[in-house]
């Protein structure tokens, strides 16, 4: 590729920047890679604005209209300041902000600060690294009508991001996002953002809203006899490296955990995540040093966070001994069913009670609630909304736990995303009333296969970067949708939901039925033998991920090993089967 073959808007957008309102660092840094004949990356870096997806505003770190950088930052928020200013006329406007470990976020964060009070916004500002769920809260507990969290979640460390919240501690949601994206379209000229700080409109809050946070959650313990039978549980935690190390260990001190053992190796907050490759707990790899201090203390129970402390990996010991990882989808089962249990047997389930989970998330929670007679919600991929759901049902329903398959799951409504420091503890705890049970986690999973069916559920992730990697990903999207698979792993296609075009089509009669959803690009493709497989590209990652379940009856234990072998073959046939 060559400068002249670079797209007329990428030219242009790269010429605004040349010749626009911008600090001359950033120009010399586009002049250079103009120098050295970088195209593909000024391409991936110009091609496009930086736009809300189900995480909010997300990129790789650098200049650029695609990038995170001081002036998309500067920007976004401009443009949601104007929101809120239009929304919320003749009223004084709070706004919190935190952020994670991640380079750049603290300057990122302090951006964000500077803008907002220069609009005259009040800023309410985080004194150090916090998790995300405590952004979600600080934003009810202090009346606030919006706030930003600064964080790329559990990308890799060359990303940064920033999620932005309402007034009910949830992230943007239709018509919100759109509507901020449409502010932040109309500033034509970077001299239209506010740069410079009042700093009279900016307060600096910290350990008073850490207390009052760990007060509430103490709240939501329902077994606490259990815990203090079993207070010497002996528990591997692990922030890697990120902003959970602030208030987790914390959070189990508090519930009464006397023998928590952090990963001194990654208790450190660091941008770089020096010990691991993906700082996410979904992956093996980062969980490596966890399950290494694990094994050598005998250890019950294994959990680690991401670096915005909203998600939750945990390792327990199998039937064999040996330390076995658990996916999002059988830890959000297990809470779910442990909430429901307790409460049941405690007599604590309150009036219209409902649990909500995903459409990619394991059918084992629908079963769950269903058996015991409570509502099951779903919703479309992304926390947002779910924590949407909680605040449209709120004083005519009560959301008492849910999550989704990538790890994020929410006990409670103190917050409206998920929430990985309530997560710790209430896993922490029923692994606490399970053992005092003479049981483990992996034998209550078990039991939960055996009553209500085994599921087994898989995800395959392909990356394909940059302006081609999206073209190629939308081809793939469109070739489901033109030809259809009239069988997937040699079961006829029984059911396809699209819930772009927000419609479920049975195969056999041909009759539709609308989807109650907003539009996402996500296509559903159920089976006769009720498997289910699904694809979607990522909203937040240069990705298209492909979810596969299973299903099978597990009479008795002793038949685990057995029947899952023959899951774990069924999920290669259905994900080959779309994904090649």
């Amino acid at each position: 590729m060559s400068a002249a073959t670079l797209e007329s808007n990428v030219k242009k957008k790269i010429d605004e920047w040349l010749n626009g309102s911008f600090d001359e660092d950033t120009k010399n840094k586009v002049r250079k890679l103009l120098e050295e004949n970088r195209y593909d990356e000024l391409t991936d870096a110009f091609y496009q604005d930086l736009e809300f997806g189900t995480g909010g505003l997300r990129g790789i770190m650098g200049v650029g209209s695609n990038r995170m950088n001081k002036y998309t930052v500067g920007k976004a928020t401009q443009g949601l300041c104007n929101y809120l200013k239009a929304q919320f006329p003749n009223e004084q406007i709070k706004f919190v902000i935190a952020h994670d470990c991640r380079n750049q976020s603290d300057y990122f964060a302090k951006i964000v600060a500077d803008v907002c009070s220069a609009n005259d916004i009040k800023v309410y500002f985080f004194n150090g690294l916090r998790p995300t769920p405590e952004l979600s809260f600080a934003i009810k507990e202090l009346d606030c009508k919006s706030g930003v969290m600064l964080t790329a979640s559990h990308n890799p460390k060359e990303y940064n991001g920033y999620k932005a919240y309402w007034e009910d501690g949830g992230q943007l949601v239709a018509p919100h996002d759109k509507n901020v994206i449409a502010e932040v379209n109309k500033i034509t000229d970077i001299a239209q953002v506010k740069f410079e700080a009042k700093e009279e409109n900016i307060e600096t809050i910290g350990e008073e809203i850490d207390r009052i946070y760990l007060n509430k959650i103490m709240d939501l313990s329902l077994r606490p006899d259990a815990v203090k039978k079993e207070k010497n549980l002996k528990i591997v935690f692990s922030p890697i490296h990120g902003t959970a190390i602030m208030l987790v260990p914390q959070a189990l001190e508090k519930w009464g955990f006397e023998n928590v053992h952090v990963v001194e190796e990654q208790a450190t907050p660091d941008g770089n995540f020096p010990t691991v490759i993906f700082p996410n707990p979904e992956e093996e790899e980062a969980m490596q040093l966890s399950l290494k201090k694990a094994k050598t203390i005998g250890a019950d129970l294994v959990m680690a966070c991401d670096p915005d402390g909203d998600r939750v990996g945990v390792g327990v010991k199998n039937r064999t001994g040996t330390f076995q990882l658990l996916n999002g989808n059988q830890i959000c089962s297990l809470l779910v069913h442990y909430v429901i249990s307790s409460m049941k047997e405690l007599g604590k389930l309150p009036d219209n009670p409902y649990v909500v989970k995903t459409i990619v998330t394991s059918p084992l929670i629908s079963e769950i609630a269903q058996k015991n007679h409570i509502n099951c919600y779903e919703t479309l991929t992304g926390f947002k909304h779910i924590g949407a759901l909680i605040t449209k049902l709120e004083g005519k329903e009560n959301f008492i736990a849910g999550g989704e398959e990538s790890y994020g799951y929410l006990v409670g409504d103190l917050v409206r995303d998920k929430d990985a420091v309530v997560s710790c503890t209430m896993i922490a705890e029923m692994t606490a009333y399970y053992k005092s049970q003479g049981k483990s986690l992996f034998d209550a999973l078990l039991e939960i296969y055996s009553q209500y069916g085994f599921y087994k559920e898989k995800l395959i992730s392909i990356t394909k970067k940059g302006k081609s990697g999206a073209e190629e990903i939308k081809k793939m999207m469109q070739e489901l949708r033109d030809n259809p698979p009239a069988k997937i792993a040699g079961s006829p296609v029984v059911k396809i939901s699209d819930y772009q075009a927000g419609f479920k089509k049975d195969m056999a009669s041909g009759r539709t039925k609308t989807i109650d959803l907003p539009k996402s690009n996500v296509l559903q493709f159920v089976t006769e033998d009720s498997s289910i497989i699904s694809a979607r590209p990522s909203g937040t990652e240069p990705k298209i991920k492909f979810y596969s379940s299973a299903k099978a009856v597990l009479k008795n234990t002793a038949e685990y090993e057995e029947i899952e072998a023959k899951l774990e073959e069924k999920l290669k046939q259905l994900t080959e089967a779309l994904s090649g």
